[in-house]
């Protein structure tokens, strides 16, 4: 814990030469969970600012290592909104960081769609990170100490991107681009069940949140959704996703520094893939989906 409480406050020398040290050359940096969402309305507005502008100042230092996110308070969807292009237009940062629910409540809900607009109009990605689950939903993960970033984490965000997707967002928004890290949160592994009880339950009219989509929930996946591979340096679910998703679809990530493993980085390395698509791996998509 020490560790990582002395990693995550450095933006300088420990930071770097981590980097150095695991032949990471460039990092994307964001506020991490819970941001600022766990403020009320005022507070999360007025604090956003000083943390955007505090990163902005540690990127402009190294503009050559780091590229910031944005962060937003979801609290108030049209101050958000007018963050994002302060920090896009302003700031020079190249995406949003959204730390999953804002006191229970989650994107697909369209009050927080200004939000998806803003970033789609700027053409810029928004990286859904995972919270602690809600008090509603947390209770059954915290007695089994399941609620942190071994279980509860995953199940949290991953419910949150399938939200999204159902609630037609991407056919409002269809350039708008959502990255989600761990692997997936596990949703590609459950995308051949998934379209089908979503296409029975639009068929029965179950469920009056639940209506038609222009897609598959897979062609959201693999056109409007990256993954990456923070926390799940493993060869059999990497190559899944890779199959899946494709190989313009999937970057490699650390889970810095949270789960900072030096020898990760060599295991990504000898994935058997192609130097074609290790090069969009490592590199290629990155710079392609935040405009590097």
């Amino acid at each position: 814990a020490q560790q990582i409480r002395a990693r995550i406050c450095d933006m300088g020398e420990l930071r770097l030469a981590d980097m150095a040290d695991t032949g990471i050359h460039h990092q994307i940096v964001a506020l991490t969970a819970p941001g600022v969402q766990i403020f009320d309305r005022d507070t999360a507005v007025g604090f956003v600012t000083e943390a955007n502008d505090e990163l902005a100042g540690h990127v402009a230092r190294h503009p050559d290592k780091f590229t910031g996110l944005v962060a937003c308070a979801p609290q108030d969807p049209e101050a958000a909104a007018k963050e994002i292009e302060r920090g896009v237009s302003a700031l020079g940062f190249r995406g949003v960081i959204v730390n999953s629910h804002t006191h229970g409540e989650y994107l697909d809900d369209q009050k927080f769609w200004p939000i998806f607009e803003a970033a789609a109009a700027l053409d810029v990605p928004i990286y859904l990170h995972p919270n602690t689950p809600p008090a509603d939903m947390i209770q059954p993960f915290v007695q089994r100490g399941l609620d942190g970033a071994i279980y509860g984490f995953g199940v949290e965000t991953g419910m949150h991107l399938l939200a999204i997707i159902i609630s037609g967002a991407f056919d409002r928004f269809p350039n708008l681009k959502i990255l989600v890290g761990h692997a997936s949160e596990a949703l590609p592994f459950w995308l051949y069940r998934l379209e089908y009880m979503h296409a029975a339950m639009v068929k029965a009219g179950r469920y009056p949140t639940v209506k038609p989509l222009k897609k598959k929930i897979g062609d959201y996946l693999r056109e409007n959704i990256w993954v990456t591979t923070s926390g799940m340096a493993w060869e059999p679910a990497i190559m899944f996703l890779h199959q899946i998703m494709g190989p313009d679809h999937l970057m490699y990530s650390m889970d810095y520094p949270y789960q900072f493993v030096a020898d990760e980085v060599a295991t990504s390395d000898a994935l058997p893939l192609n130097e074609e698509d290790k090069m969009k791996f490592f590199q290629g998509n990155a710079e392609r989906v935040f405009g590097l």
